[in-house]
């Protein structure tokens, strides 16, 4: 299990696709509201002109020296739901980020929201 207080210590830490190639830099950890477990992070992705950030699951993530490895494709993660690197992502959206990686998405029991930034 990922523990958040490491996860911190990741932040612009190259991020790997399941085959080792970089997809892009460590933003930051958003954690699942029910369980307060790291569950996405956000990796900078783009030109340098044209930054943005995606959106990756990370409770599969594998940690190396100076990595975070998920277990997705470079391609579906630069696919994947995106936002401007000074944006946040509307609640609206967070079922579309969920179902990008194919994930079960359950709000919580008031339709609060299921993602946190830390």
């Amino acid at each position: 299990m990922i523990e958040i207080a490491d996860v911190r210590e990741w932040r612009e830490h190259d991020v790997l696709d399941s085959d080792g190639k970089k997809i892009g830099t460590l933003e930051s950890v958003y954690v699942d509201t029910a369980t307060d477990e790291p569950s996405f992070a956000t990796v900078t992705v783009g030109l340098p002109t044209r930054h943005r950030l995606v959106f990756v699951p990370i409770a599969e993530a594998t940690v190396g020296p100076g990595y975070l490895k998920v277990p997705f494709a470079k391609s579906l993660v630069k696919d994947a739901p995106a936002i401007d690197t000074d944006g946040v992502l509307p609640a609206e959206e967070e079922p579309q980020v969920f179902a990008h990686y194919e994930l079960e998405y359950l709000p919580g029991a008031g339709g609060e929201r299921r993602l946190a930034r830390r």
